[in-house]
């Protein structure tokens, strides 16, 4: 999880800086260009997010024979990322 923690500090960053260009002059499309840039990143927090879940609560359910509850596990996680898009 630390790799995770790291890009949102960078995100957390980043979105400092876009707070700061909105209340400096800065042009509209660099503003667009760094939002779609914290967009991206934050995908990628969640994709090792599912993955870092996949590793270990639906693998771990697989483990122990449980494959229905590893499918709903799956299911969950895949229903909650898509929701979001």
């Amino acid at each position: 999880m630390d790799r995770p923690l790291k890009r949102l500090d960078r995100i957390e960053g980043h979105v400092r800086g876009v707070k700061r260009m909105l209340t400096g002059q800065e042009d509209c499309e660099s503003i667009l260009v760094q939002a779609s840039a914290i967009r991206a990143a934050l995908n990628q927090v969640i994709i090792k997010l599912l993955e870092g879940h996949m590793e270990t609560c639906v693998a771990d359910c697989l483990k122990a024979g449980d494959t229905d509850e590893a499918l709903r596990r799956l299911n969950s996680a895949m229903g909650l990322v898509l929701k979001s898009e």
